[in-house]
């Protein structure tokens, strides 16, 4: 049984992949929080040949550009002991090769026989794969109601291709595999010589090979642990895999035997960071402090004019980055606008169930479950019709695509798209109109109002009110795009903001809970609307959902400006976009536009704070603004809350992108040209055998330089340091990402100024700057 710990210990060092239809940041190194960067880099150098930092060169560019320099590298070595000056600058200039990854029975194979095995393999496991996974787009769908290992073990004993390619008696070798998965998994360790000391280092090996279907496995199982339920994907996975090394390990062993058990030595052997790598570590944190210099800088500069007494717009942005440069711009439209930055489910943890489907959609952080279910308001019949329309709509579609019917549509009808395809080519799309407002249901009045009071405590708007509040969601409107709802909101789930902003409108707009907020200390003027409003990040537009009130016009056209001074801000980093971005609406209905926008490329950092802080400060789009004053925070409820959910998505975000540059062969989706969907679930890259997961080569570098530089977070809260001590002492997996490094935590003072830093478990004075 030691093995079976073994390998679900490894199998826990996957991420899981999430659904192209509710694709949301996944941190890669989720397992690996428990150990710092070093370790996870000889693990997984050890398990996939992957870095965990850029290569030198890239340290060597920011040191010559004078974005890094030698008082970041002391600053690194003062928090790193046991390395000297000489040591990082001499690595500074030496290149290190890329690491190589344990060899499988497979690679053994393939070097003694000719035969590529590795990729036999794979192709293999992903004909089958893509069948058993799919989620709606396969026309003659596997069978479903069997497990992953009892599906293959019906497949492959029925496969001929491995023997066809010379593996000898595999048919007959799968048929007569143990009927379990956990049984198949002991009987191919006991053929490979695999012991307990071992398992957990070569099963992390054959999961990072299975690449996206891990991934994809992993999924099911965090799906099926938000339930309170396990699910077995993995080990299946694993199991087939192993089934498929002790196979050629029998037929080759003669040839491979003595090096397997080298190998199988070396997985027994503790994972041990190299001199090399523990350098590279440094050097990653000298370029971190490098960007919190600039941070320290450009929050330190004189306050610019603070916004009015009294506002006379306010409007609430999710935290995204992408936020933080339009309301820098609405913001300098006029000084009586105030912003403030809240997560874009605005508190709401909602499934949402759409005016044209069946089932609900989570509208939410994917750590969380949710709790609340909306609806359109419409009546029945209007429900109804729509349902059928887009089921027919549905139909039409798989009958374009079907294997026969397909050949006959385009001959058939396949002109009178030409008016269509002129007119999509032209970005000429017809407006949408927008769902009826969602309602939120199942909840009585005191329930509404114990809602809106927690939200409107949370945001940090509990007086002051403007005559109007707009609640912001954001979304991307994109097209040709399989991971579009990787631009959408993450803290949605992966879909738009709209559906949240307009049902907490909704919700304090109720006169009667108006009252009820009231008696606890929240009082809303009479003549203030809050309106749902949404955000399109590859447009920079924002669209209301309600008619404004009398100053209508003053409103409409404080936005339009704001849109177009983000634009022209945003144009300047985005590949032909023009001077001022006037053409930037038109590139995201462009097919061929692999660059619609950047996403949330650049990010570095959080800021928990009043906006008086950062506000007319240009903080170039890198930064998530979350609004927070700790002297109206109660017991630090909302402290805690911001710490233990935005602050981890965040976190989320952060390394997907830090890992799809650091290690794009694995935690990348590769070249978006080449991408195929499979499955509805995932895409591979031209004639993969596997889904790519996380951001495409395209979303993160322009094709000369990587636009994405990869940092660690930088999470700077103002409060005081005992209350942020509390919450981590009791929230122990919080505190393993500032324990470890994976996000750095410093302290604001109550003059706006960096004053401590959180490393080691303790804290340390900052120099003032």
């Amino acid at each position: 049984m030691a093995i079976i710990e073994g390998a679900r210990r490894a199998a826990r060092l996957i991420p899981p992949a999430f659904p192209l239809s509710a694709t949301v940041a996944v941190n890669p190194y989720l397992g690996h929080t428990n150990e710092g960067l070093a370790q996870t880099g000889a693990r997984l150098a050890r398990a996939g040949g992957l870095r965990v930092t850029q290569p030198r060169a890239a340290f060597r560019t920011a040191f010559a550009e004078g974005r890094l320099t030698r008082a970041d590298l002391l600053a690194a070595l003062d928090l790193c002991p046991g390395q000297t000056l000489t040591e990082l600058e001499g690595a500074l200039h030496t290149d290190t090769p890329d690491p190589e990854p344990l060899p499988t029975v497979a690679d053994l194979a393939a070097q003694v026989s000719g035969i590529d095995w590795p990729e036999i393999v794979a192709a293999r496991i992903g004909a089958w794969a893509s069948g058993y996974f799919d989620q709606g787009q396969a026309l003659w769908p596997a069978p479903q109601g069997r497990s992953a290992y009892d599906a293959w073990r019906a497949f492959a004993s029925h496969d001929l291709t491995p023997e066809i390619m010379g593996l000898r008696g595999f048919c007959n070798l799968v048929a007569d595999a143990p009927d379990t998965a956990s049984f198949a998994l002991l009987r191919a360790a006991d053929q490979l010589g695999l012991g307990a000391d071992g398992a957990e280092s070569a099963v992390h090996r054959w999961l990072i090979e299975l690449g996206g279907w891990a991934q994809v496995a992993r999924w099911k199982l965090w799906q099926a642990e938000l339930d309170g339920q396990s699910d077995d994907t993995v080990t299946d996975l694993l199991a087939l895999r192993m089934i498929w090394d002790a196979a050629l390990l029998a037929q080759y062993h003669d040839q491979i035997g003595a090096d397997w058990a080298l190998v199988i030595a070396e997985h027994a052997q503790p994972v041990v960071p190299s001199r090399q790598l523990e350098l590279d570590a440094t050097l990653q944190l000298a370029l971190e402090l490098a960007h919190q210099r600039d941070l320290v800088s450009t929050l330190s500069e004189p306050a610019p004019v603070k916004a009015l007494a009294g506002p006379t717009l306010q409007a609430v942005f999710c935290i995204d980055v992408r936020s933080e440069r339009y309301r820098r711009a609405l913001e300098s439209c006029d000084c009586g606008i105030q912003t403030l930055g809240f997560a874009g489910f605005f508190g709401l943890p909602l499934a949402h169930r759409p005016l044209d489907a069946c089932a609900h959609e989570a509208h939410l952080p994917v750590l969380l479950k949710p709790a609340l279910c909306t609806s359109p308001d419409t009546d029945a019949r209007t429900s109804h019709v729509a349902q059928i329309t887009a089921r027919a709509w549905r139909a039409w579609g798989r009958f374009k695509l079907a294997a026969v019917s397909s050949f006959a549509f385009v001959e058939a009808t396949g002109p009178l798209y030409l008016a269509k395809i002129i007119r999509d080519s032209l970005g000429l799309h017809g407006r949408t109109t927008p769902e009826p407002v969602p309602q939120i249901a199942g909840l009585d009045l005191a329930q509404r109002v114990d809602l809106a009071a927690k939200v409107l405590h949370a945001m940090g708007l509990t007086k002051d009110f403007a005559p109007v509040v707009l609640l912001v969601g954001h979304g991307a409107h994109v097209t040709n795009n399989p991971h579009q709802s990787a631009l959408q909101c993450g803290a949605c789930g992966g879909h738009s903001g709209e559906v949240s902003a307009r049902a907490l409108a909704g919700l304090l707009n109720d006169p009667q809970l108006r009252l009820q907020l009231a008696q606890r200390g929240i009082v809303i003027p009479a003549d203030t609307r809050f309106m749902g409003a949404l955000h399109d990040t590859t447009a920079d537009s924002v669209t209301l959902y309600d008619p404004l009130g009398p100053n209508s016009a003053e409103i409409r056209a404080w936005l339009d400006q704001a849109s177009a001074l983000a634009r022209a801000e945003r144009a300047k980093t985005l590949p032909r976009a023009g001077d001022q971005g006037g053409n930037l609406p038109a590139r995201a209905l462009d097919w061929a536009e692999t660059r619609p926008e950047w996403g949330l490329a650049g990010c570095a950092a959080f800021l928990a704070a009043p906006r008086d802080v950062s506000r007319g400060r240009d903080l170039g789009a890198r930064a998530f603004l979350h609004e927070y004053d700790w002297q109206r925070d109660d017991g630090f409820a909302t402290l805690e809350l911001i710490l233990t959910a935005p602050v981890v998505v965040a976190s989320w975000i952060s390394l997907q992108y830090y890992g799809s540059v650091t290690a794009p062969q694995a935690f990348g989706a590769g070249n978006k040209l080449l991408h195929n969907v499979v499955g509805g679930f995932g895409v591979f890259e031209g004639n993969g055998h596997a889904p790519r997961t996380g951001l495409a080569w395209q979303s993160v570098h322009d094709g000369v330089r990587a636009h994405h530089v990869p940092l660690r977070l930088s999470v700077i809260v103002r409060a005081p340091v005992g209350a942020i001590s509390d919450i981590l002492d009791r929230h122990a997996q919080l505190r393993a990402l500032f324990d470890n490094g994976w996000l750095h935590l410093i302290q604001m003072d109550d003059a706006g100024q960096l004053a401590q830093r959180y490393h080691g478990g303790g804290w340390r004075a900052l120099p003032t700057p």
